[in-house]
């Protein structure tokens, strides 16, 4: 376990004094006001701020300047003075960048919270087997764009669209049209059919994984975009072994990253045989929860440079597993985070970063009331802060591009709000970011440097409008999928579909 020591107290104390005492601006610009938006092209400066940049070499500054141009970060310094840029005054403010989430079924956005209880094999019964099976190409749309708009709503600048609903490629169009809409950094994970069956290697109407290579060439010709391509595949132990090598040689004839699910439930050793293959394991693989890998599995991931996404908020309560965070740790892997299913899950970072820190540490506790010696340290604020950004953006390939706060790299990056009730008076500011924040304290998202978020609202989005979309699309499904499960009970079959919504 970790332990604070005087000079550290000391050090906390002295910082926290300097975080948010500025009372003028320095010169610049002239100042948006609190509604105002930069408009395109124009250099913003965000000026006053406590920065929390990530990086290593730069560290934090109380206060600090964020100089943006064309969409990156040009300069941070304590004080810039730039006389024709426009001033975002951050000088009760937290700067941050934008969280990272590497794992997201963003289909079932139109399901948000339906069903709380479920368990794993529940899931399986009633989302996926049951309601995705009733999914047009424009509830897809309906339910990305939802979704979307929440994690941009909620400071993630970047996903993971694990898009396992590519039950036709007019499914795939409806998924990467509403992501552009939404104006995030998103990678599209091109996935499987969701089919009603386990065996969706058999349903003639999809494409995949073969269809990818349209939709690259369609829709990723560039990669200087927000939208990037990945293969989200369907791992060994969920589908015969020579559809898995399939879908690993097809992302890689692509030249995408893969992103699967791995080792939940109690069945180890899975991958453990993919080993004899030479170069199946690389570093462009993301291993989705790995809540029972074996000590092989681990280490063949470990080697290779692959990395993890890490689940609690879907993984404690649906029975996946212990997470993994400590045996990732252990093996010298540090891993991603991601909100997985918003079925279940809460659909926002401070949640997630929250259950990961506080699991980890609760093992380690729970080891050393046993007697136990040799104990592994305690993640701190900072670390846990580093897996919901940078380690996500390594996970999705996008590192040199974002993750950070560092000059050369696209400004994804969320303004926190340091006068509110729930962390004033900020003695911390790591700590109160970690601790104590929660999405009312969200008052501007930047991606690329366009502002999205700001004073607390979406910019441009008429939620009128995605208010009946959404429910539109949300009654066609679950209508649909009682009319299934009606079909199937008369048939014999059972159900296969929700019936806990009144809607249904």
């Amino acid at each position: 376990m970790s332990s604070i020591s005087r000079t550290d107290f000391l050090r906390a104390g002295a910082l926290s004094a300097v975080a948010g005492t500025v009372d003028t601006l320095a010169p610049g610009g002239p100042v948006l006001a609190a509604n105002e938006v930069p408009r395109d092209g124009e250099r913003v400066l965000i000026k006053g701020g406590t920065v929390i940049t990530l990086d290593r070499e730069i560290g934090d500054l109380r206060p600090g300047d964020i100089l943006i141009e064309q969409g990156k970060i040009v300069d941070i310094k304590p004080v810039l003075n730039v006389a024709d840029a426009r001033v975002i005054d951050a000088s009760e403010t937290i700067v941050i960048p934008g969280f990272v989430d590497t794992h997201r079924h963003m289909w079932e956005g139109l399901m948000r919270n339906l069903f709380p209880d479920l368990s794993l094999a529940d899931y399986f019964t009633y989302v996926y087997y049951g309601v995705g099976p009733s999914y047009r190409p424009e509830d897809c749309y309906a339910g990305n764009l939802l979704s979307a708009l929440g994690a941009i709503d909620a400071g993630i600048t970047q996903i993971l669209d694990f898009s396992h609903i590519q039950n036709t490629p007019e499914h795939a169009d409806a998924c990467i049209a509403a992501l552009r809409e939404s104006g995030i950094r998103a990678v599209f994970g091109y996935g499987y059919p969701t089919n009603g069956t386990a065996a969706w290697w058999i349903d003639n109407r999809s494409k995949y994984p073969d269809d990818i290579f349209r939709i690259q060439k369609q829709y990723f010709s560039s990669t200087d975009q927000l939208l990037t391509l990945a293969l989200a595949a369907s791992g060994p132990g969920s589908c015969p072994d020579d559809i898995t090598l399939k879908q690993w040689k097809t992302a890689r004839e692509a030249g995408v990253r893969i992103s699967v699910h791995a080792g939940s439930g109690n069945k180890r050793g899975f991958y453990e045989p993919f080993a004899k293959i030479p170069g199946f394991f690389r570093s462009d693989t993301t291993y989705i929860h790995c809540n029972a890998f074996s000590e092989t599995e681990w280490r063949l991931v470990a080697q290779s440079g692959g990395t993890v996404s890490l689940s609690p908020g879907s993984e404690m309560p649906m029975g996946h597993g212990l997470t993994a965070t400590q045996a990732a740790l252990d093996h010298g892997i540090r891993p991603s985070l991601s909100v997985d299913v918003e079925t279940t899950e809460p659909a926002d970072f401070f949640t997630t970063i929250r259950l990961t820190l506080y699991l980890q540490r609760e093992q380690i506790n729970v080891r050393s009331l046993a007697g136990e010696k040799a104990l592994p340290k305690w993640l701190t604020a900072r670390d846990v802060l580093e897996l919901a950004t940078i380690e996500g953006a390594r996970a999705n390939g996008l590192d040199r591009k974002t993750g950070t706060l560092t000059p050369g790299k696209e400004a994804d990056l969320v303004i926190l709000r340091t006068d509110r009730i729930n962390v004033m008076p900020i003695n911390d500011p790591v700590g109160a970011v970690v601790e104590g924040m929660d999405t009312s304290n969200i008052d501007t998202v930047m991606v690329r440097g366009k502002v999205l978020k700001r004073n607390g609202r979406l910019v441009g989005v008429d939620l009128k409008r995605i208010q009946r979309l959404v429910t539109a699309s949300r009654n066609y499904v679950l209508h649909t999928a009682s009319l299934m499960r009606g079909a199937a009970s008369a048939g014999g079959q059972g159900s296969r579909t929700p019936q806990r919504s009144g809607l249904v």
